[in-house]
């Protein structure tokens, strides 16, 4: 093979729930599953574990959603918790304060996937992979409205971090236009939130669309 016909695989596009009512985000889920595009669902429920009840409350969400990205042969992550991961038969994102990958190793079934958050930082995702996550997470890779606080990477971050033998997930202000920027690079996954799942329901499988379109010329010629 030579050099210029190696090619970059496209990551996997990695949809993470958001804070809607629970009836109108499983039907905005079960729009964008259907198209088929969806590699990676995680369910993250901030304003629900703020409720009174919340942990019941996202234990009976999570079991809903996960039983219809089942139904799609969908792989689904829970955020920051193992114990509730477990006991659904799913994966984890963890972030850096929530929970260590070798515990989630130990609870976890062989085959469930673990992300680990990185941010910016490559010995973090040296440090992911040496404990055995799935995948490393880095961002923010731009200004994102879900964590407006969050620091910007730069390309070289990013870069590195491709370079540190685990998977890597990108997220932070991604959108079906700006995910070009990044074309080339051996992402895994490309996680969104807002971009698809603010919209309205009647919009959600066509962007997932615009999304597919857009990762399909991702593979470029090295």
């Amino acid at each position: 093979m030579t050099q210029a016909s190696i090619i970059t695989p496209a990551p996997k596009l990695y949809l993470l729930t958001n804070d809607d009512e629970f009836a109108l985000l499983y039907r905005k889920l079960e729009a964008a599953l259907a198209t088929g595009f969806i590699g990676l669902l995680q369910i993250r429920r901030k304003q629900v574990l703020s409720l009174p009840d919340g942990d019941a409350h996202l234990y009976e969400e999570a079991r809903q959603i996960a039983e219809l990205a089942k139904a799609y042969n969908v792989p689904v992550v829970i955020n920051d918790d193992i114990k509730l991961a477990a006991k659904l038969g799913v994966g984890v994102h963890l972030g850096q304060e929530d929970g260590e990958i070798k515990d989630a190793k130990q609870d976890l079934l062989a085959d469930q996937i673990i992300g680990r958050t990185c941010h910016g930082n490559v010995e973090l995702v040296k440090g992911a992979h040496a404990a055995g996550a799935s995948y490393a997470a880095m961002g923010a890779v731009f200004a994102s409205t879900t964590k407006p606080k969050a620091a910007v990477i730069s390309r070289q971050q990013l870069v590195d971090g491709c370079q540190q033998g685990i998977a890597l997930c990108v997220i932070g202000g991604l959108t079906a236009e700006n995910i070009v920027e990044l074309a080339g690079l051996p992402i895994a996954y490309v996680a969104v939130v807002g971009d698809i799942m603010d919209l309205p329901e009647h919009k959600i499988a066509k962007r997932c669309q615009q999304w597919q379109q857009a990762l399909n010329e991702w593979s470029t010629p090295a």
